[in-house]
C-alpha cells in the first residue's frame, strides 16, 4: 500500500479500529495509539532506537496487540512546510514500514508538537528527566489527536 493523503487514507480504514501513532526520532520512537472510534489519542510506548529491523518488530508486535487498523506517522515538516533532512527520514521509515506490513499509511505534519508537549510539561513543572522519559510518546499522541481531529472534520462535512 503506498503512502496516502487524508481522503485516501480515510476510505481505505475499515469503518471501526484502532490507529497507531508514530513520532520516529533519531534516538526514539513515541508511540501512541487511539480507541477504535477514533476519537481520542493516548501515548503508549517509547521505543530506544535500533536497527530498523529491532524498532519495526516491536512497533508491529504493539500494533498487532492492539488490533490496530493504520499507522499515522509523524512528518516533521520545516516551518516553511518545505521537507528537510528529518522529512526524508520520516517517508523513509514509513516505506520501509509499509515494506514490513501491508497497511493504511497516513503521513500526517507534526511541526511543533514535540515544542507544545515540551512546554506542557515545563508547565506542569516535569523534571528534566520525567520530561525526557515521555515527552516522545506524548508528541505521538499530540500528532495522532490532530490527525483523527482531522478525520472527524472531514467526515463531519
Amino acid at each position: 500500500m503506498p503512502l496516502l493523503a487524508l481522503p485516501e487514507f480515510t476510505t481505505a480504514l475499515p469503518p471501526r479500529g484502532a490507529l497507531m501513532g508514530i513520532d520516529p526520532g533519531e534516538k526514539r520512537i513515541g508511540i501512541a495509539i487511539s480507541d477504535v472510534s477514533r476519537l481520542i489519542a493516548s501515548s503508549l510506548e517509547t521505543i530506544t532506537r535500533a536497527k530498523f529491523a529491532t524498532d519495526a518488530a516491536a512497533i508491529l508486535k504493539l500494533f498487532d496487540a492492539r488490533q490496530c487498523a493504520g499507522f499515522v506517522v509523524g512528518l516533521p515538516l520545516n516551518m516553511d512546510g518545505s521537507s528537510g533532512p528529518a522529512a526524508q527520514s520520516a517517508r523513509a521509515f514509513a516505506r520501509n514500514l509499509l515494506a514490513q506490513r501491508d497497511a493504511p499509511l497516513l503521513l500526517w505534519d507534526e511541526r511543533l508538537s514535540t515544542a507544545a508537549v515540551t512546554r506542557t510539561l515545563i508547565e506542569g513543572d516535569a523534571s528534566r528527566k520525567r520530561r525526557g522519559e515521555v515527552v516522545d510518546k506524548m508528541a505521538a499522541a499530540y500528532m495522532l489527536q490532530g490527525a483523527l481531529d482531522a478525520m472527524q472534520e472531514r467526515a463531519a462535512r
